[in-house]
């Protein structure tokens, strides 16, 4: 099962890295399990102005991440919160797309440097999901204090994060297993 980890942070000081390193990590010890990092800083997608026509000739980016897209089981959408929501680079990248994200199974994972780790965050990321047509897992990954919770590789400094990462990755793995059943052995009727 591939699955597809997106890291919606692109600033120079970011610290989302961290649970993205420690995600890809822990996805690459499941068995069947094919992670694969599309981060934001390194695909630079364009800023959304339209979707392409298929007359025209798509940025090269859009397409290798497109693909990526839709070759992918499942999706995990990484973000810390800006003012109370996801960041800005993350909706340009869901803005470019539609199909690729329909009926996928997303997980979200918001970060934070206080107590709260980034709750708003995952509440509107888990309402774009569902905007652009995915199914959005209900149980989310919140990491309060991520500069404190996880070193700058990736690695647990806080024993709290091995408990709720497994937690996390064994639901949203069986959820996104279960979805992909449904959808090929469910005829769609029109």
């Amino acid at each position: 099962m591939k699955i597809s980890v997106i890291l919606g942070s692109i600033r120079d000081e970011r610290k989302s890295d961290r649970i993205a390193r420690y995600l890809m990590d822990r996805l690459s010890a499941y068995p069947n399990v094919r992670p694969v990092l599309l981060d934001l800083a390194v695909c630079q997608l364009p800023v959304f102005d339209s979707r392409w026509t298929q007359s025209e000739s798509p940025d090269p980016s859009l397409v290798s991440f497109g693909e990526a897209l839709s070759s992918s089981d499942g999706l995990i959408l990484i973000s810390p919160e800006y003012h109370g929501s996801y960041t800005g680079v993350l909706k340009n990248a869901m803005d470019h797309f539609w199909a690729e994200f329909k009926r996928k199974p997303m997980g979200v994972v918001a970060t934070g440097s206080g107590k709260f780790g980034g709750i708003n965050a995952s509440t509107e990321m888990q309402q774009l999901i569902l905007s652009v047509g995915g199914f959005p897992m209900p149980v989310k990954l919140i990491v309060p204090y991520i500069h404190k919770v996880l070193s700058a590789s990736g690695t647990p400094l806080e024993s709290f994060i091995e408990d709720d990462t497994s937690r996390f990755l064994d639901e949203f793995l069986w959820f996104a297993q279960a979805i992909r059943t449904a959808i090929t052995q469910q005829p769609v009727s029109k």
